[in-house]
């Protein structure tokens, strides 16, 4: 998966120095650590990269998810170090490597997991003792938290306000959020930057199964069957974020003068009718660039939406995020879909 690296738009004066530098990514398996890894391999040679991820052990949550959606085809050109090794099992194999950056991306991130106690238990307490070994390391801590932690409160969602979770993985991130807070508190230059990533999307999400984004779900559905289907009626609104820019605000996190927790979104919320315009479009544009038959003229049913809880608008206010890390998002909607069509198209192949 290496031979798609993430090619972030980051100012040259914004760039870290990382010569001689190690790096461990908790979750480097996954969607957007193994992006992480592919970017560092590439762009900062002089650089040690640890992947750390519990990998695929055929165990299933109810929903019939994999309890890991870490996939080693991920790494595939990877040559770095990786470990297999479960958050929750003791970290204490840490405490003998050396690292200056950690990027924590591992949890369970599949939100319909209602186990509350494996919740909390992989998703704060481990991330807290993976914090009290990199701080007595003098290493940064850069984690994911998520858009999650807002729940269904009104957009746009901001930083300290309208913190209401409707789930257990939103409470679980706002835990990691608060306990970072009371050590800001006393700390505030603390290296601790916590990131609520909003809806990401983007190659090497595929093995997210049915957790991938819905960009991706939909381009499939209509290659695949020629129909897509959307909750009634497609008005649900979010704010969809491309894989490139959010590799963009984990490098800008690194050069932080301070601790803090920001939203990392493209900051404007569109549609899923929206995503099945563009769709239509980016679909049709490669039938003619591949002289395919037309693959935009798919049709769409709504249907009704069997979920209790479901976030109907979220958009993330950037302010902070600019301002302190001078994250700039460079993909729109349009963009980042546009960038991403031949590899949903790639992946259909290679399914038949």
């Amino acid at each position: 998966m290496l031979d798609s690296i993430p090619n972030p738009k980051i100012p040259e004066h914004l760039l870290p120095n990382l010569s001689g530098k190690s790096i461990l990514i908790t979750g480097g398996a996954g969607f957007i650590g193994s992006a992480l890894a592919a970017y560092f391999q590439a762009h900062h040679k002089d650089t040690r990269v640890i992947v750390l991820d519990k990998f695929r052990d055929g165990e299933c949550f109810p929903s019939g998810n994999p309890t890991s959606l870490g996939h080693f085809k991920n790494l595939l050109g990877f040559s770095g170090d990786v470990l297999a090794l479960d958050i929750t099992k003791g970290l204490e194999i840490l405490r003998e490597l050396h690292f200056d950056y950690v990027f924590h991306q591992a949890a369970i991130s599949d939100t319909t997991v209602s186990n509350q106690k494996l919740m909390i238990e992989t998703n704060h307490h481990a991330f807290l003792e993976l914090l009290h070994i990199t701080l007595q390391k003098g290493a940064k801590m850069i984690y994911a938290s998520s858009a999650g932690t807002y729940g269904n409160t009104p957009a746009p969602n901001t930083i300290g306000s309208g913190e209401i979770p409707e789930n257990i993985y939103g409470y679980s991130k706002l835990l990691m959020d608060n306990s970072v807070r009371k050590i800001l508190k006393d700390s505030p230059n603390a290296p601790i930057i916590g990131l609520r990533y909003f809806n990401v999307y983007g190659r090497r999400e595929f093995y997210k199964g049915k957790t991938a984004s819905m960009i991706l779900q939909l381009g499939l559905q209509a290659l695949e069957s020629n129909c897509v289907k959307l909750f009634e009626f497609g008005e649900q609104m979010r704010d969809f974020v491309y894989i490139d820019d959010v590799v963009a605000a984990n490098v800008l996190a690194m050069n932080a003068q301070k601790g803090g927790i920001y939203n990392v979104g493209f900051g404007v919320s569109r549609s899923f009718n929206d995503i099945i315009a563009i769709l239509r479009k980016e679909l049709g544009a490669l039938s003619k660039r591949e002289n395919l038959a037309p693959l935009g003229d798919f049709t769409l049913e709504y249907i009704t939406n069997p979920y209790t809880f479901f976030q109907t608008h979220t958009q993330a206010d950037i302010t902070l995020s600019t301002q302190d890390l001078g994250y700039i998002p460079a993909y729109s909607l349009e963009d980042g879909i546009a960038d991403y069509i031949e590899g949903i198209y790639k992946l259909h192949k290679d399914k038949q």
